[in-house]
Formats: C-alpha cells, structure tokens, sequence
C-alpha cells in the first residue's frame, strides 16, 4: 500500500512515490483519516502527515489540489480531529494545520480560520495543559502572517496571552508568547492597541525577573516594536512614559552592565534608553499621572499628595468622555491589590 510503501523508504524514493501520483497520497491519507477510528492509528497517520509536509512545503498544495477536484474542504477533516479526546491527536492536528495554513499559496479564511484560532486560544487557557508549547509554536507560525494575526487580535487573542504571561508560567512559554506579541506588533493597528491590554506592565514584570538572554531580547524586541510602528505620536509617547513607570530604564541599565554580545540587545537598549529620555523630560506632572492610571500600576506617586495638582488638574478628568474616571471605576471593580484600591479611591 502507499502508506506501507512511503513510510519504509528514504526521503528521494518518497519523493518519487509522490511525483508519480500526487493526488493519489492526499487520498490515502483523507480516506484513512476519515475511516479509522482508533486512537493508536490515527496518531501514526498524523505523524506521517506531518512528515510528509515537513519534507516539502509545497505539498500543502497537492491536499489544495484534491480538496478542489472533489469539491470539498481542505480543511473539514482535520478540523474535526480537533474534537478528539485524545489530546496527542488534537495537538499534532494543529500542527498539521497551521502548516498547511502558512505554507499554501491561498489563505485559510472565514469560519474555518477562526474555529482554529479559538481552539488555539482555548488551549492556551486550559489549565496544566501539557501541551502548551506546542499550542504556542502553531501560534508562531500563524501570526506571522498579517491576515491571521487581525484574526487572532478579533477572537480575543491578545488578551489571552497577556492573561496567561501573568501567571506562573516557565521560561520557554514567556518565550514562545512573547514572540507572539512581537509578531502581532508589526501590524501599526494592532501596535497602538497593545498596552491597551497591559502588555507593557506585565512584560516589564518578566523583563525584571528574566534569566534566560533570550526572553530578554524578545521582550526588548516587542518594546521597541510599540514606539516603533504606532503611526500616532501620542501613542508613541504614551508607551515610552509606561514604559519608563514601569521602571523599564532601570531594568536597561542593568542589562548594560552586562555586556551582552548581542548586537541586536545592545542596540534595542541604546534606543529604548533614548526614547525614554527624550519622552521624560517634557513630561508634565498631568501626562505622568495619565500614563499612571492607563497602566493600571497605581502607586502613592507624588501627585496623589499634592493639592496643587488636584486645583490645576481635577477638571481633566472630564476630558474624551471622561476615559479616565471609567478606568479608575473599572480598577475598583476588577482589581484585588490593596495599594491599587486605595490609591484610586
């Protein structure tokens, strides 16, 4: 048979076993997919899936190629894998997916796209899931396309990552999800978006307890990223003050110190260092406190305490449909620090 035939030859006889019936192994492998049931099997054929588009990318397009001559979907049947219980299954599905997905001329698109990247996101969530790096590495592959990362940023995405950097999570995954943001930051729109979901205060957090050069270098990647692309000024400037509140400049300094041999760390940090500077110093007490409450990392700064401020100030709390009374309302509601409640009251 094809499968038996395929799986006990070298990487050329497999070659010339697929140019002499293309169509002929995506058969194989939907009918067998389609028809067998059990578990241990399934596992095997995804494997050699797997394989068979990792040898050549432009495989994906022979499954394209059947998938249309039948009229039906190229992605129907793995997609339905995903429903197994078995999650060694599910997990090397995606995988299969997300190839085929980034390596195929047309675009995955419309319902089918965004059924996978839920069950991305929904995997990401799942407590104790094994699986995790797995799930992050479709992620990377899937986000560094355009079209994919508007989608993944329209199901919720970004939050989840920045929910799941915020628990305790190993280094590998800081890694992996924070190279997600970095992929999602290069579209300008979705940039200036970012620290709306607090991805500056939770990366500072990783950045000052980071052991691993590598999770440092992405994170400062990222920071870069969000002075960067944002096409607004002001968005430019917000992030530069969040990132300096963050205490940002001192985690740079202590980089430096190092003396890293990384061109592109010693270079990020000379423009990080430049950018906050040059941010800071027109700084006036009001612009600190905005970037303050939008960072959510409420602390007894000097302005809190200061009567002075409150008699300039107060009256800009209306401003922009009072944004700023809404989000010191919601820190009331959904935040648990002490400090944060009180200084917002």
């Amino acid at each position: 048979s094809f499968i038996s035939t395929y799986d006990g030859a070298d990487v050329e006889a497999r070659e010339a076993l697929v140019q002499e019936n293309p169509l002929q192994s995506a058969k194989t492998f939907y009918s067998l997919l389609g028809h067998i049931s059990k578990d241990q099997t399934i596992q095997y054929l995804l494997t050699l899936v797997d394989d068979f588009l990792q040898e050549r990318k432009n495989r994906v397009g022979i499954f394209r190629e059947y998938a249309r001559k039948r009229k039906e979907s190229v992605w129907a049947q793995f997609l339905n894998l995903l429903n197994r219980p078995d999650p060694f299954i599910q997990n090397m599905t995606a995988r299969v997916i997300a190839k085929m997905a980034c390596w195929s001329p047309q675009p995955m698109q419309g319902q089918d796209l965004q059924h996978f990247l839920l069950w991305l996101k929904d995997q990401m969530k799942m407590p104790k899931n094994k699986y995790v790096e797995s799930v992050a590495r479709c992620l990377q592959m899937m986000l560094r396309i355009e079209e994919y990362r508007r989608s993944f940023a329209g199901v919720g995405g970004v939050e989840t990552i920045v929910s799941v950097l915020s628990g305790k999570v190993n280094f590998q995954i800081q890694y992996q999800l924070t190279f997600c943001l970095w992929l999602i930051s290069f579209t300008p729109d979705l940039a200036t978006k970012l620290n709306k979901y607090g991805v500056i205060p939770i990366l500072a957090d990783i950045l000052s307890d980071a052991q691993k050069e590598k999770v440092s270098r992405i994170i400062l990647a990222v920071f870069r990223n969000l002075i960067e692309k944002p096409e607004e000024r002001e968005v430019k400037k917000e992030n530069c003050i969040s990132m300096f509140q963050c205490k940002v400049m001192k985690q740079l300094e202590l980089l430096e110190q190092r003396k890293l041999e990384d061109e592109d760390i010693t270079d990020d940090i000379a423009f990080l260092m430049e950018k906050m500077e040059s941010s800071v110093q027109d700084l006036s007490s009001y612009d600190e406190y905005v970037t303050e409450i939008k960072s959510g990392r409420l602390e007894w700064s000097p302005v809190h305490r200061s009567d002075r401020f409150w008699r300039e100030n107060a009256h800009k709390l209306n401003d922009k449909n009072y944004e700023l009374l809404k989000i010191l309302l919601n820190l009331l509601e959904t935040n648990n620090d002490p400090l944060v409640l009180c200084v917002a009251c």
